[in-house]
Formats: C-alpha cells, sequence, structure tokens
C-alpha cells in the first residue's frame, strides 16, 4: 500500500497547513471552505507536467485545473468524513513525517572528497547477494545482541563451507531470498541504503563482509563482481502478462504466444508494430514497446541482465521470463555515466538529504541552533542541580535554562529522566542529553514553519494518504466486493472487452503415421475426440490432443493451418494437425476479463461519484488569475 503512495502524490496540492493564511487576490480555486493560491497549484502543475517522458503528456494550467480539482474534491470530502482523524492515519503519517524530518535535524555538511568518492562509486556496479535479520531501529539491547549473535553464527557458517545462497534462502528474512538465494543483481551509489551501500563496495570480490546495521536489521553481504557501470539502456519489450493474483496458473499458453510472436520478428516481423498489436504492456505498447531509460539496479535482475547482454543497437533477446511474465527485449539505445560536472548537483542535493552520509556532528548542529533561538543557562541553579541525585526528593522547581522563548525547569528534567525510565545517579550525568533532546525536539516543531518545501512535502503525503484511503473505501474495495453491481455493468457494457476471429477445437499430435491414420479414420465416424484419446493410448502414450480456442498469431501451429503462417521449426503437417471450426469475433465473458471490467467498473464509480462531489461542494476557480499561469 505504501508504495502506491507515492504515485497518489502525483496529484497533491501543497497547502500550507494553515500557518500562512492566503492573500484573497492570490485565491485561485475555493472548494468549500477550501482554499487553494495560486501559488500552490502553479507549484503542483509544474512539479507533475516537468520531465515527463511524452511530450503529448504536458497538459496546459487550463487542461490540468480539471484534473486537480477532482483529486482535491475527493481529499475535501475525506476531511469531512473526519478520515484524517482516525489513529490509523494518524500514526501512519507521523512515521512518514519522522522519516522527512530526519534530514532537516541534523547538520548537512560535505566537501570535495566525498562528492568524488560518491562520483568513482557511480561509476562502478557491485553484483552482491546478501542475508538480513529484520530488527527495527528502536531495538532493546538485547534485541540487538541477539540478532547479531544469530548472525554472526550464519557467517561463521557460511566462512565453514556453506553455500551462501543455500543459507539465504534458510536464514534471510528478505522475502525474495527464498527465490534468488538473496542476490539483488547490479547496483551502483545511491540505490541502496548508505550503510548497506558502504558495506558493498568496501568488501572485495568473493568476500563477505562483517555483519553491518541498516534501518531494516542486520546485514552479512557478499560480493561476486565489481565492474564498471554500463550507464543506462534504452529498450523496447513486448510482453505477455501472467495474470495477478494467480500464483498457480498455467503459463503454457502465454509460452506459446511469446514464442510464435518471436519467431515471427525473426522471420522479419516489425518489432514496434508486434509490440502494438500484441504486448499487455499497453502503455510501452503504444510506443512501440518502448521503455524508458534505466540503469542495470534499476530494473529487476530477470529483466536487466539479458537487456544488458545485447551487444549492439537492434539487437533482440530470447523470450526472458521475469515473476510478471514473459518478455522479448530490443535494445535501442546506450549512454554513458555523466561527467562529474554533470552530476555535482544531483549528487550535493542527496548528502543533503541522507544524515548517514554527512561528515557533520551532531554537536555542532546543536551548537548552531542554540545560537539561533537565543539558549541561556542559569548557571547557578544548574550547579546546585547537577550535584543532586536522581532519586533524592523534595528539590525545588528550579529554571535550568531557556531558549526560544521557554523557560525549562527541574520539573522537565524529571520528566525526561522519567521517560527514559532513568531513577538512579547523578543529574549531572544526564544534563547535557535532556538539553539536546530539548533543542532537538523544539526545532521538529518548527521545521514546517522553516522549511517551506518540507510543509509541502508534508502535505503531499498528509494527502495522497487521504487520497489513498477514500479511494480504497469507495472505489477499489467496493468494486471488487460488489458483485451484483459487477454483473450488472457487464451486462450493460459486455461488447467492451472482445475476442478477434479464432480457432476453436484440437491441436493433435501423433507418435507416427499410422497412429494419425486411425486418428483420421475415427474422426471420420465423428467419434467423440476423448473416446479417441483413451482409445489410442490404451496401452502407450499414442496420441495428443490440446484442446482451446486461438486468435491469430497466439499459436504457430494453428496459425499455419488457419491462416497461412510461415511452418514452425521442428514441426511435422504428417504428425501434428488440427480440428475444429473457426468463430467470429465474440465478446469475452465475465470471466475471461474480469480483471478488465473490474477495472473499468471502478472507472465508472469514480465518475458517477466526481460528479456527486462536484453537486455536493461549490467550487470556484479565479479564470483571470489562471491565465496568468504560464504553460510548462
Amino acid at each position: 500500500m505504501k508504495g502506491i503512495i507515492s504515485l497518489l502524490v502525483f496529484f497533491v496540492t501543497i497547502s500550507t497547513f494553515g500557518l500562512v493564511k492566503a492573500q484573497k487576490s492570490d485565491v485561485l480555486i475555493t472548494i468549500d471552505k477550501t482554499e487553494i493560491t495560486r501559488q500552490e497549484f502553479e507549484r503542483i502543475y509544474r512539479k507533475n507536467n516537468q520531465n515527463l517522458l511524452e511530450q503529448s503528456d504536458i497538459k496546459s494550467p487550463k487542461d490540468y485545473l480539471d484534473m486537480y480539482i477532482d483529486f482535491k474534491l475527493k481529499v475535501v470530502e475525506a476531511m469531512n468524513l473526519k478520515m484524517d482523524t482516525i489513529k490509523s492515519f494518524r500514526d501512519e503519517l507521523a512515521g512518514y513525517r519522522k522519516e522527512l524530518a530526519a534530514p532537516y535535524l541534523t547538520d548537512m555538511q560535505y566537501d570535495e572528497k566525498l562528492i568524488k568518492e560518491l562520483y568513482q562509486r557511480m561509476k562502478t556496479e557491485v553484483n552482491a547477494s546478501h542475508i538480513l535479520l529484520r530488527l527495527p531501529e528502536n531495538a532493546s539491547p538485547g534485541q540487538e545482541e541477539t540478532v547479531l549473535a544469530k548472525i554472526n553464527t550464519i557467517r561463521e557458517e557460511i566462512l565453514n563451507g556453506r553455500d551462501f545462497n543455500d543459507a539465504a534462502a534458510e536464514y534471510s528474512e528478505d522475502p525474495s531470498a527464498k527465490n534468488n538465494g538473496g542476490n539483488l543483481g547490479y547496483f551502483t551509489a545511491f540505490q541502496m541504503v548508505t550503510p548497506f551501500e558502504n558495506a558493498a563496495f568496501a568488501t572485495p570480490e568473493g568476500d563477505i563482509s562483517k555483519p553491518i546495521r541498516s534501518s531494516f536489521g542486520y546485514h552479512v553481504v557478499k560480493v561476486h563482481h565489481v565492474r564498471e557501470n554500463q550507464g543506462e539502456i534504452q529498450v523496447a519489450h513486448i510482453m505477455k502478462m501472467f495474470p495477478q493474483g494467480e500464483p498457480h496458473f498455467n503459463k503454457s499458453q502465454l509460452k506459446t504466444e511469446i514464442d510464435s510472436i518471436y519467431k515471427e520478428i525473426l522471420n522479419g516481423a516489425d518489432f514496434a508494430e508486434m509490440a502494438k498489436k500484441h504486448s499487455d504492456d499497453k502503455r510501452s505498447a503504444a510506443q512501440g514497446g518502448e521503455m524508458p531509460w534505466f540503469s542495470a539496479g534499476r530494473m529487476i535482475p530477470e529483466f536487466s541482465v539479458p537487456a544488458f547482454a545485447l551487444k549492439n543497437i537492434g539487437d533482440i533477446s530470447k523470450p526472458v521470463e521475469t515473476a510478471f511474465g514473459f518478455h522479448i527485449i530490443k535494445k535501442t539505445g546506450t549512454k554513458p555515466v555523466p561527467p562529474l560536472e554533470e552530476v555535482r548537483a544531483d549528487i550535493e542535493a542527496r548528502i543533503k538529504r541522507d544524515p548517514d552520509r554527512s561528515n557533520s556532528t551532531r554537536k555542532v548542529f546543536i551548537e548552531k541552533l542554540k545560537n539561533e533561538y537565543g539558549f541561556e543557562r542559569v548557571n547557578e541553579n544548574i550547579e546546585k542541580v547537577n550535584s543532586l541525585n536522581v532519586n533524592e526528593n523534595g528539590h525545588e522547581n528550579l529554571n535550568l535554562f531557556s531558549f526560544g522563548g521557554n523557560n525549562y525547569s527541574l520539573n522537565n528534567f524529571n520528566q525526561f529522566l522519567q521517560n527514559k525510565n532513568i531513577s538512579d545517579g547523578k543529574y549531572s550525568n544526564h544534563f547535557d542529553e535532556w538539553v539536546d533532546t530539548e533543542i532537538i525536539a523544539y526545532e521538529d516543531t518548527h521545521l514546517e514553519e522553516k522549511y517551506p518545501e518540507f510543509r509541502y512535502l508534508m502535505q503531499e503525503y498528509h494527502d495522497g494518504l487521504l487520497l489513498f484511503n477514500i479511494m480504497e473505501e469507495k472505489i477499489w474495495k467496493f468494486a471488487a466486493e460488489d458483485t451484483l453491481g459487477l454483473q450488472n455493468f457487464y451486462q450493460k457494457n459486455k461488447g467492451i472487452f472482445k475476442w478477434e476471429e479464432r480457432f476453436k477445437g484440437l491441436i493433435i499430435t501423433c507418435k507416427n503415421s499410422e497412429i494419425r491414420e486411425e486418428a483420421d479414420n475415427y474422426f471420420e465416424a465423428e467419434m467423440p475426440a476423448q473416446e479417441i484419446e483413451d482409445l489410442l493410448n490404451a496401452e502407450e502414450q499414442a496420441i495428443k490432443m490440446e484442446s482451446g480456442a486461438w486468435e491469430k498469431g497466439t499459436n504457430s501451429t494453428v496459425d499455419y493451418y488457419v491462416w497461412d503462417g510461415s511452418k514452425p521449426s521442428g514441426f511435422n503437417p504428417e504428425l501434428t494437425f488440427i480440428r475444429g471450426d473457426l468463430i467470429p469475433p465474440e465478446p469475452k465473458t465475465l470471466d475471461e476479463a474480469r480483471g478488465l471490467y473490474i477495472s473499468e467498473y471502478q472507472n465508472f464509480l469514480e465518475k458517477t461519484w466526481l460528479k456527486e462531489l462536484r453537486k455536493k461542494y461549490k467550487v470556484k476557480v479565479n479564470k483571470k488569475l489562471l491565465k496568468s499561469i504560464p504553460h510548462v
């Protein structure tokens, strides 16, 4: 679910949590009592219409407006339904805020040496496997010790001869390890969490790292190969997609289809036209199968490895299988890692966003904040308190320091110690930690006020979560469970998805010409197919029958007989033949196209719901102000 939030943010507004009152002259849109300024709309408009892959996807401010209003109507409705007050929502948003706030709560400094080191990593790719034992970031010392001891034991097993892949399949808590033995494929800088990346680049080929602690837990890493970064490539692909949510489906028909497509391409068929006609990846199919540029680490290894193995522009892979389906890949472009000066700004920005990469100290950062907020110590009172034991009773509630217009007293100190379960020792042992904690906490509460980009990002996550929750309740979950509504929708729209002309019948393969002759005689006598198969296979496997309905291009044997297709490789027409009839185009049944009809039903429900929301909430647009927003 969390992965979807990043997609939903595409349509998110960036209002200011009410911290800044909009000037009436700047209000572009009013929905119910929610006001959206020109600046807010323009920022999200530019964000979502820049750097699009296709020029045709870029919208004018006027064209984008309706999409934006539809989004805001859903968010306003969610707010009015109090979905933002639900504990699960507030907890999830707080979790996101903690992650987003982290870079702002440390001193982000970097130097030329670090930039050059990271650039060298960008020019390198590491192929590595790992074993992960999960552990939360706030684990207790006892939990840390237990997990660390376990992963050290696993590492010793491997050093003593245990196969790393076998150990990963048995022990690793990364779910993918059961299938890939922990192998992560090739990756470069900024594609893994920093502690993991540091270990991978520091471990020689063939060696196994010592345990590394990341935000996920403890890892051990085995480096298989280090090579020069191959840069990015662009490919086109033709995909036959596996049905989602059906783990035990039969792949054989899709394999036959992709093999047939591959043979047609080898025989001279145009790749782009075949992609447009046959690929199940409809977005890329419309572009002749062309995909965005990617590096090796940005794609799953099952796809990226054969893609990068293609040497020349125009080379085509044999069909390959991934968890998503079968693919035929054609190489269409390649470009190397850019020079340092072209990526310097990006490297610097990444360092700023990642506290693990910064070479600053917490102390320097806190001293900056003290100066900024006018930190003042009450030295006389601090000396009195620091001479006392924590468990002594009856202390006077002395003021100890102040900053940001607030006083902090001994009672505040005691509350801090109570929260940390500290009940003995000297106050002086914990004073500096308490001061640092209060300074950081104060800064944390002022991030939205100090940093507009942080405020905007928090609002994006706030609205993105609300959008996901209300869409799941009103549309996605409802459509999947409303069997009667789906059936009624199908009855009214059953012609949307159709089968093309198909051959319906049998593909029959005989062991030898004698069996073929017997089979022909039985068919001429109109004996049922099952009886023929049972009779001829009574003593041995002499005949094989495959029943089905095939469109043109989905089975090479059927194509050969019905649509004058090319003769399949290794095919013997004396032993393999077909029996059946051509059937004209016809609508797919609900069961045959359930996923497609659910999607269409969701679209129908959403459109109906949006009409209701536009009637429910009054929407005002300052059209004169809208015209002043430039097209990207």
